[in-house]
């Protein structure tokens, strides 16, 4: 009897150490990631995207992502969450909607912005075209593939599922979630996440209690997570932390929709 559970403690040790070098070898497989830029383009129209993936990895195929900018255009923030992302093991491209070297002021922004806002169908162009940027990448697991857009970049991420286009899920952090078509939930292939503010401003109970309705009339999967105290671009630390201004970082609520968005990943990618 001794020497049965002398060898189950050493069968246990064996286990639980064997799990806890192959989890530190999975953290570290991902933990170079390679950043290039690339260009592509809208007819003369150039846009420069940018693609990070991770430096080593034993797979031939990894799910790949598409990440809409905010309203500022392509810059610092999109560059960190695709750098994130490729951590995790995905291959993420970040889309430029606006063109190469369009990178609006704060002041600048609403105009830019709602020009793409205003023209849905040119706006749906330029999401399809980073979606198809992506999919050139040799090492992207054509089925499984998923979008995520901050703010503008959710804005366009839901009119990017609004097209058909065939991807396994659709991502908004704080995003707009109005359109003039809501019949085209229709046309909606994979599930929906919608991470938002409680206290958004900016994105009305009215626009959520129209969005719920097209997604119910549509029969699409998905879901809506509401994040109490915060408020518009929770997820982006520029924004500081003044709610009274509409759009502040939320860092609890930044972290909590992280966490649901790798949930997320990880269900739909199976």
């Amino acid at each position: 009897m001794k020497n049965l559970t002398q060898n189950l403690l050493v069968l246990s040790l064996f286990i639980s150490t064997s799990l806890f070098v192959r989890g530190a070898q999975a953290q570290d497989q991902f933990k170079d990631v390679t950043m290039k830029t690339i260009e592509y383009k809208d007819g003369d129209t150039v846009l420069e995207g940018a693609i990070a993936y991770p430096t080593h990895f034993k797979s031939k195929k990894l799910p790949g992502l598409v990440v809409v900018h905010d309203w500022l255009g392509l810059g610092a923030n999109t560059k960190m969450r695709i750098q994130q992302l490729a951590e995790l093991g995905y291959i993420a491209f970040a889309a430029d909607i606006y063109g190469k070297g369009v990178r609006p002021t704060q002041a600048e922004a609403p105009k830019i912005a709602g020009l793409y806002k205003g023209d849905r169908k040119l706006l749906r162009k330029r999401i399809n075209l980073a979606v198809n940027e992506l999919l050139k990448q040799p090492n992207v697991d054509q089925n499984r593939t998923a979008a995520m857009g901050y703010c503008f970049g959710g804005t366009t991420v839901l009119e990017l599922a609004r097209s058909g286009a065939n991807l396994k899920g659709f991502i908004t952090f704080h995003g707009g979630l109005d359109t003039p078509t809501p019949t085209d939930a229709a046309n909606i292939k994979g599930e929906v996440l919608v991470l938002h503010g409680a206290d958004d401003p900016f994105v009305t109970s009215k626009d959520v209690d129209a969005f719920e309705k097209e997604m119910k009339d549509a029969k699409v999967k998905w879901e809506l997570v509401k994040y109490s105290g915060a408020v518009h671009s929770f997820t982006i630390r520029e924004a500081g932390n003044d709610n009274t201004k509409g759009a502040a970082y939320n860092k609890d609520a930044d972290e909590k929709s992280w966490e649901e968005m790798k949930m997320f990943l990880n269900r739909i990618f199976k």
